[in-house]
């Protein structure tokens, strides 16, 4: 690899114009000739750069809506030829090119484009940029002698280098920039390709995902683990990775993940939603139609042991009323999540309670339903990754098979259960009354097990109270354990060879029973 280069041509062609000015400044002042195109062009010559034209250059017009202007010999010989190769000297001669010392290009804003709700198919199409991913390739495949800069950031370094009267460029200063350059345009075109099969009906045969580096976490799930949070090129709304944070101390590794289910839980809840989540799992979670305050007080009940030091989400923008439940010394939370804070209930959360100082705030716009939501679900192995649509509930059809039929309040709150089971990890039982999580049994071996974790800790208050299974029962024991609770109405997938066995159960104990033909494993 050559050593330090000195910088005497820079061809400049940037979307997003933030920063360039002062760049083109400092370039010319020290002496740097600038090749430019279109609207850089004319916006460092309105402020009195000397530019020169890439038409000039090639001796073409900028043309096709300016489609082509860059794609062309004596813009990229001028880039990939090598200077200490004698025959590419011999060429750039004898074709009127000369050589390029530094590109700084940003590309057209495709992720941004499309991620406009009205965005159509052609104006899409239109910020598939073609010369500046070009020549950004061309300037990085030849950076031994080349400099590319596609980050505003590192503007900083070529302008403070300027300032010496001279700009120079070291061999590791090029091959960091042009990691970066090829970086910036791998994640442009899995964009591209993942926008052109977002209607595919099949599974990609081939995944590409780039993703940045938002945030240095202290560590991961143990101290002794390194960890980080990376985010895609766009913002996602109503998503604790780009939600913003208020106040407090920056989250950890498990705060975004309990975050994370705190908000995924919440999203599915009808009216008022609020959910307490700890380790991944719903603690407490309670829908109302008219209350957010009767949802959360609801919540919290359900276990207010485990509620101390949890997750709280809201799918309703957060009142000061609620917030001065929460601000109380009896109570302590690590993150709230809700989509706004109206009037002063950031104030009252932030200074109302000892512990207000620390609590996350975190904002994160107006919820889609989950049925809305389309990512694909990755799952990291060794070797390997697997792929899966998001569980969504979408339309369920209750089919009640029992004899006894559930009553209109117990139906309301089997629908409740079972959006809440899919939040839960697997095994997954659900004890719930008066749209309130009673309690939850969670990651057991043994279904039944989980029938009666749930049973121990909701105690008295599972009397009346419905259940939700996430898989079917593979024997009749689950159905005896949740007469045991007092549970009076049951939902679950169906689909066992023992269906039979498992209905005459509930017909025994006097159980109404519905199937819904879906499971929600959440292993």
């Amino acid at each position: 690899m050559s050593g330090e280069i000195v910088i005497k041509r820079a061809l400049i062609s940037v979307f997003k114009k933030d920063g360039v000015l002062e760049l083109g400044r400092a370039l010319a002042n020290a002496g740097v000739e600038i090749i430019s195109t279109g609207g850089t062009a004319k916006l460092l010559e309105g402020e009195g750069i000397a530019v020169t034209p890439v038409s000039k250059i090639t001796e073409f017009p900028e043309m096709m809506d300016g489609r082509v202007k860059t794609l062309h010999p004596r813009i990229h010989g001028g880039l990939l030829m090598r200077r200490d190769v004698d025959s590419h000297r011999k060429a750039a001669a004898a074709n009127g090119i000369t050589p390029i010392d530094l590109v700084v290009v940003n590309l057209y804003p495709f992720g941004e484009v499309i991620a406009k709700p009205d965005c159509k198919d052609e104006d899409a199409i239109e910020m598939i940029d073609i010369g500046g991913p070009s020549m950004v390739r061309s300037a990085a495949k030849n950076h031994d002698f080349v400099a590319v800069v596609t980050d505003p950031v590192d503007y900083a370094s070529l302008i403070a280098n300027a300032e010496k009267g001279q700009v120079t460029s070291t061999p590791a200063e090029r091959r960091q920039w042009a990691a970066k350059a090829f970086q910036t345009t791998a994640a442009y075109d899995a964009a591209i390709a993942s926008w052109m099969l977002r209607d595919a009906e099949e599974l990609p045969q081939r995944l590409q995902f780039v993703f940045d580096q938002r945030q240095s976490l202290r560590y991961g799930e143990n101290p002794h683990q390194r960890a980080a949070l990376y985010t895609s090129d766009e913002p996602v709304q109503a998503s604790v990775a780009w939600a913003h944070q208020h106040s407090g101390k920056a989250l950890s590794f498990n705060n975004y993940l309990d975050a994370a289910a705190a908000l995924e839980a919440v999203r599915g809840l009808e009216g008022f939603g609020c959910t307490v989540i700890k380790h991944k799992n719903p603690c407490g979670a309670a829908s109302r139609d008219d209350s957010q305050v009767e949802a959360y007080q609801a919540a919290y009940a359900g276990d207010p042991q485990s509620a101390f030091g949890g997750i709280v989400a809201f799918n309703q923008p957060l009142t000061p009323e609620v917030a001065r439940l929460m601000a109380v010394k009896e109570k302590f939370y690590e993150v709230v999540v809700a989509p706004r804070y109206e009037g002063d209930a950031l104030e009252i959360l932030q200074t109302g309670a000892k512990w207000g100082k620390n609590v996350r705030l975190l904002e994160c716009d107006d919820l889609k339903p989950a049925f809305a939501d389309r990512e694909l679900e990755l799952r990291w192995i060794r070797g390997g990754m697997l792929v899966q649509d998001p569980d969504l509930i979408g339309a369920v059809d209750f089919k009640v098979v029992s004899e006894r039929q559930p009553d209109e309040a117990e139906m309301d709150d089997l629908r409740f259960a079972w959006e809440l089971v899919r939040n839960v990890t697997s095994n997954a039982i659900v004890y719930a009354k008066d749209r309130t999580l009673v309690a939850a049994g969670a990651g057991q071996m043994s279904r039944v097990d989980s029938v009666e974790l749930a049973g121990r800790k909701g105690g008295d208050r599972c009397q009346g109270a419905v259940m939700a299974s996430d898989a079917f029962f593979p024997f009749p024991d689950g159905i005896l354990a949740a007469k045991k609770a007092g549970i009076r109405a049951v939902v679950q997938p169906g689909g066992s060879i023992r269906d039979g066995k498992i209905i005459e159960a509930c017909d025994a104990a006097g159980i109404a029973m519905v199937f819904t033909g879906r499971r929600h494993f959440r292993h």
